[in-house]
């Protein structure tokens, strides 16, 4: 079927991500959500409008530079897509906009806090500035001038500068950094709510002190970006860690890929600023508003009004192993816990736990991304100073996480644990740890799977699930993985698992074939994928054939997804993509396969990179009572009608109609559930405690 490779039938990744950033922009817009929230989803789109100029962007620009001809699936040159991406950011950032300053502003000023230009300062509050600026700003500040002799500085990634012109018989120009060691929201005193005023516009105002003897006849903000994707040779490398170290220090002053200039910057300053950072017309971004919209993060710490937030969801603690035995409750069942309804609390136990249990011989464990004060790293430490054995595979290559990642290696190793750092050419992307007990029967083999990194803060914002077993057929798997990982070892024939890059494609694509055959013979054929993204062709051609063989595709595809619904060869598939309160980060597999169903948990999304350049790991769920709640989790997903958004055939997305139809946010009946169950279990339990019964007085 060499016509299912017809770029008709592909949506453009860039373009395909883009939209799933003008969904997070939805959130910002939608008035359900209070007020904080909003600002934070706002915020959220340009943090990661950031990372996409930095690593997409970037690397279209380098095929440009190269002279790449060659087309994306959907048919689109480098440039092509550089420019199409460049017409739709220009609108995502006019909305972006448009929803700060007429709609989220004045719901502030609703709720007595407000942002004031400088001109519209009291006098008391301006004094307050005044002050302000001479005794912190001033002695920070350094003016950088640019002439003949002094050119244009280099300029950080994402710092926020000053554009200052000054008069003279030339132009003549000067650059002042506004400074990032200080809060960039500088509240105001004042007898009426909360004032507010941005720190740049206080150095604008008090800027001439920085000229003394100069005229200054304009002053604008602007901010590049610039090109960080790391570029290593791992092939030739010789010391993968201070490789990566050097190259960290280079991603801040890569070719800068987008300017962003204050919307009334004057043309003197316009046309310098172009000339001088050698960008196109294209790439330059004339914003209405503050630059870099990541500063309304801190948004709540103006005012600790509850309306303004989400009601809090306080994650709920598991079940299965409230006051019991943590080996117990796993040799007793498997157990799946959901994040972030349920707390994550159990993973960093099962670590800190082992780390200190005389009976525990090894710990191995991969790290992805962990928290800056990770308590699971901290567990590791200790447990390789009591003695363990403790082997842990921290990648390196992270993409933004390297930094981080590298210090914890360093301080592994200096405990004595034995730290691998990933593979060459593949990311060590599977989320694993084995716990190796001697007990009275013998050696026995406790097992973390999930979908999610070891990272505590993380698995409070992001739904991700995890199992806990001692299966001695999954303990094999993963304890002939880490011996891959670590040694020499071939990759086996799993019992259970599959993983990337030996079998994990085969195994998704052979169940997908299943489908299409049973649908062809008439047989009970469905398939229910949720995932982060969906970009290999590969897997796409095979949904098509299953599609056009009559199984019931349903995708749940939180963020990229080049398959497109609508045509003549996906009339059975549905798309949709819930954005809510929290990331959509779990990956889930279903195969109705003739009444005998395969259900898969996994760390890999249906892309390329998943399947074929990383260390993955898919794993069964084999228990009837997990499989049970891990199909009611798929059920809810695709009843979800509030968040939920449907893929239409151009790769918009519009939200569910719910005309006559109770509405159902799944994230919210999620965390009843997970209520519900915690509270039964102990209700159960102080049914059964005996309490005397009291003399009557």
């Amino acid at each position: 079927m060499t016509y299912l490779k017809d770029k008709k039938y592909y949506y453009n990744r860039e373009l395909s991500w883009l939209e799933f950033n003008t969904r997070v922009l939805e959130e910002a817009a939608d008035k359900t959500n209070p007020a904080a929230e909003r600002f934070k989803f706002l915020a959220i789109t340009a943090s990661n409008m950031d990372e996409y100029f930095m690593v997409r962007v970037a690397g279209l620009k380098q095929q440009i530079f190269s002279g790449s001809i060659k087309k994306d699936p959907s048919g689109m040159t480098a440039d092509e897509q550089v420019e199409a991406i460049s017409l739709k950011v220009h609108d995502i950032v006019h909305k972006q906009y448009s929803c700060l300053n007429r709609q989220l502003m004045p719901e502030l000023g609703s709720h007595n806090i407000k942002f004031l230009k400088f001109s519209e300062l009291s006098k008391e509050q301006k004094e307050y500035t005044k002050i302000y600026f001479n005794t912190t700003l001033y002695p920070i500040l350094t003016p950088l001038a640019i002439d003949n002799s002094r050119p244009l500085p280099l300029l950080a990634n994402k710092t926020l500068n000053l554009i200052v012109e000054i008069k003279g018989e030339e132009d003549t120009f000067a650059v002042v950094q506004i400074p990032n060691v200080v809060d960039r929201i500088v509240k105001l005193p004042s007898e009426d709510g909360c004032c507010a005023i941005f720190l740049e516009d206080i150095v604008i105002a008090y800027i001439g002190k920085l000229f003394t003897g100069s005229e200054v006849l304009s002053a604008f903000c602007f901010r590049i970006t610039r090109d960080a994707d790391l570029e290593i040779d791992e092939e030739e490398s010789r010391d993968l860690l201070v490789e990566i170290e050097n190259s960290i220090k280079q991603r801040k002053w890569g070719a800068p890929v987008r300017l962003e200039v204050d919307k009334h910057i004057c043309d003197a300053s316009y046309k310098f600023l172009k000339k001088q950072l050698e960008v196109e017309e294209r790439d330059i971004y004339k914003i209405n508003g503050p630059i870099d919209l990541t500063v309304f993060f801190a948004i709540g710490a103006l005012s600790d009004d509850p309306e303004l937030f989400d009601e809090p969801m306080p994650p709920i603690p598991v079940p299965e192993f409230k006051g019991r035995d943590i080996y117990e409750a796993i040799r007793e069942k498997d157990i799946l816990v959901h994040h972030p309804y349920q707390s994550f609390d159990p993973v960093v136990d099962f670590v800190r736990i082992s780390a200190d249990d005389e009976n525990v011989l090894a710990i191995k464990q991969t790290l992805y991304r962990v928290s800056g004060n990770s308590p699971i790293i901290g567990s590791l430490i200790r447990a390789a100073e009591n003695g363990k054995q403790v082997t842990v595979l921290v990648e390196l290559k992270a993409r933004f996480d390297e930094e981080n990642n590298i210090n914890w290696a360093k301080k592994l190793e200096k405990a004595g644990c034995h730290v691998i750092y990933g593979l060459v050419g593949l990311k060590t992307h599977c989320k694993l740890c084995l716990v190796v007990r001697r007990e009275e029967e013998g050696i026995i083999r406790y097992c973390h799977l999930g979908t999610g990194n070891y990272n505590d803060k993380t698995a409070k914002l992001y739904t991700d699930m995890g199992i806990f077993t001692c299966s001695e057929a999954i303990a094999s798997d993963i304890s002939a993985l880490f011996n891959c990982l670590t040694g020499y070892s071939k990759a086996i024939e799993w019992n259970k698992i599959a993983a990337a890059p030996t079998d994990l494609r085969e195994m998704f694509i052979k169940n997908i074939e299943r489908e299409e055959k049973n649908a062809l013979e008439g047989k009970p054929a469905r398939i229910i994928a949720k995932m982060n993204s969906l970009v290999d062709t590969g897997i796409i051609r095979a949904l098509y054939r299953a599609s056009m063989a009559g199984v019931h595709i349903d995708l749940i595809v939180r963020g990229i997804c080049c398959l497109k619904t609508g045509t003549e060869v996906s009339q059975n598939i549905t798309v949709r993509s819930i954005v809510g309160r929290f990331l959509e980060h779990s990956r889930i597999y279903y195969f109705e396969n003739n009444g005998s169903s395969k259900l898969y948990l996994a760390s890999a999304d249906w892309m390329t990179r998943n399947l074929d350049r990383r260390v993955e790991v898919a794993f069964p769920v084999d228990s009837p009572e997990l499989r049970q709640k891990v199909m009611e989790i798929l059920d809810i997903t695709l009843r979800d009608n509030v968040k939920a958004r449907i893929q239409q055939p151009d790769g918009s997305y519009k939200h569910i109609d719910r005309r006559g139809k109770e509405p159902l946010q799944s994230q919210r009946e999620f965390y009843r559930l997970a209520k519900a169950e915690y509270d039964k279990l102990r209700a159960e339990k102080e049914d059964d405690v005996f309490i005397p019964v009291k003399k009557a007085e």
